[in-house]
């Protein structure tokens, strides 16, 4: 595929904030990065499997000032194939603060720009949201491609968290990472 044809395809490609319309697939997409990578998340296909649909259109935040949102890419064929989300901080103290969450793209569409363009998107969020200052997030330890991804959109590395999650008998640690809004992670 040349350049320019690669260009046009990605053209058609969409990345958007979701919406309820959107939470069936959401469920699907997130369900399957559980499944595919448990190592990378906290919550479990057990856990999150038997929620109703509703609390996947709830975790979505359709409200125009909700304090939660929710990105999707789209591929060329309108089919989502990854998201990534962003928690804003609603104690007074740390309204300054959020948390990019639950950012995953399907292993048939890796490789293809998708996982920078939805991490741009939720930064692009924050920036736009009025008073953020800084977004966070976890890795788990090890997980290299995902830890490069976000070192290329502006995150830092500040910490480690030891025996931060019980998996498949053993302990894995988080890496903790940072993006000055008002810095890195531009473009």
């Amino acid at each position: 595929m040349s350049a320019s044809e690669e260009n046009t395809l990605k053209d058609r490609d969409v990345v958007r904030r979701l919406t309820a319309a959107d939470a069936a697939a959401y469920r699907a997409v997130m369900l399957d990065a559980y499944a595919t990578h448990p190592s990378a998340f906290t919550s479990t296909v057990g856990e999150r499997e038997g929620l109703p649909l509703s609390w996947w259109e709830k975790r979505l935040g359709a409200e125009a000032n909700a304090m939660s949102v929710v990105y999707g890419a789209f591929d060329d064929n309108g089919v989502l194939v990854g998201a990534a989300g962003l928690s804003v901080e609603d104690r007074e103290r740390a309204r300054h603060k959020a948390t990019l969450f639950g950012m995953s793209v399907m292993a048939s569409a890796r490789r293809a720009g998708f996982g920078r363009r939805l991490v741009q998107a939720v930064l692009d969020h924050a920036r736009s949201h009025g008073g953020l200052r800084l977004v966070q997030l976890t890795v788990t330890e090890g997980n290299a491609a995902a830890q490069t991804l976000y070192e290329r959109c502006g995150f830092q590395v500040f910490g480690v968290e030891p025996l931060a999650m019980a998996f498949d008998g053993g302990l894995l640690a988080k890496v903790h990472m940072w993006c000055d809004l008002e810095g890195a992670g531009r473009g």
